[in-house]
């Protein structure tokens, strides 16, 4: 099947917690192996948008979503999508590195064990190098591979889940705040690996940070609350926004 030449395209979106609600009228398209950032002040709707982007906030409680979100030209909200066929698909990069309590290798063959599409033993040892190696981390644990994750440095736990969501082959990578308990080298590192996977994989990213959006991404959408105000080429937002508060924002006079 050819790739449809927009990634996700989002139609009217309104989300609710509870009687909230916490988005409105979302709409915009995101484009296949582009990466694409959301920025805004905390509490406006980034994250939650982003989490509408895989179901995760089908686990919460009362919350309710209107409009659509069609991904490859597919409704993920469709009664027949699978939600976990949808999560191996879109995968989710947190914001604090959560590699479990296991060793290296197991971090990353784990996917791919649950979904049956492990093969053979040699098959998974490819599989857990090429994941390691796209996640630019296989230098730094190649001859440690069966140590605890838990052991490694922050930006390399990071990096460790990076290759733990692309051992599953997805579409789509979710990252939210993926650098923000990262040190600037670490983080520098996760920015050059970004610019990497955007050759093979959809990449939207939830950033506080204003020059990370600036440097990485190739268009960024402004959350304010529960509003998308403005969504453009990253060049256009940042150099000749067409909305005053976008200008306000990015400037520092408000936000």
């Amino acid at each position: 099947m050819a790739e449809s030449p927009i990634a996700f395209s989002v139609q009217n979106l309104n989300f609710y917690y509870g009687s909230k609600r916490a988005l409105s009228n979302i709409s915009m398209e995101i484009e296949p192996r582009k990466v694409t950032a959301l920025i805004g002040p905390s509490g406006c709707g980034k994250s939650t948008f982003l989490r509408c982007l895989n179901r995760m906030n089908d686990t919460i409680a009362g919350t309710r979503v209107e409009g659509k979100i069609l991904l490859n030209d597919e409704d993920i909200y469709a009664p027949t999508m699978d939600e976990v066929d949808l999560r191996q698909r879109v995968g989710m990069v947190f914001q604090k590195p959560n590699p479990f309590p296991q060793s290296i290798y197991d971090n990353v063959a784990f996917g791919p064990r649950i979904l049956g599409s492990a093969g053979t033993k040699s098959q998974l040892d490819d599989l857990v190098e090429s994941s390691l190696r796209r996640a630019a981390v296989w230098e730094d644990v190649k001859d440690i591979l069966h140590e605890n994750a838990m052991s490694l440095a922050l930006g390399q736990q990071q990096r460790l889940c990076i290759a733990r969501v692309v051992a599953v082959k997805p579409e789509v990578i979710l990252m939210d705040e993926a650098t923000s308990a990262l040190d600037p080298v670490a983080t520098l590192h996760v920015e050059e690996l970004i610019a990497e996977l955007k050759k093979e994989y959809t990449i939207v990213i939830v950033t506080h940070n204003m020059q990370q959006a600036a440097r990485v991404s190739d268009a960024t959408g402004l959350f304010w609350l529960g509003e998308l105000v403005e969504f453009s080429p990253t060049t256009e937002i940042f150099m000749k926004p067409k909305e005053e508060l976008t200008e306000a924002y990015i400037t520092g006079r408000m936000g």
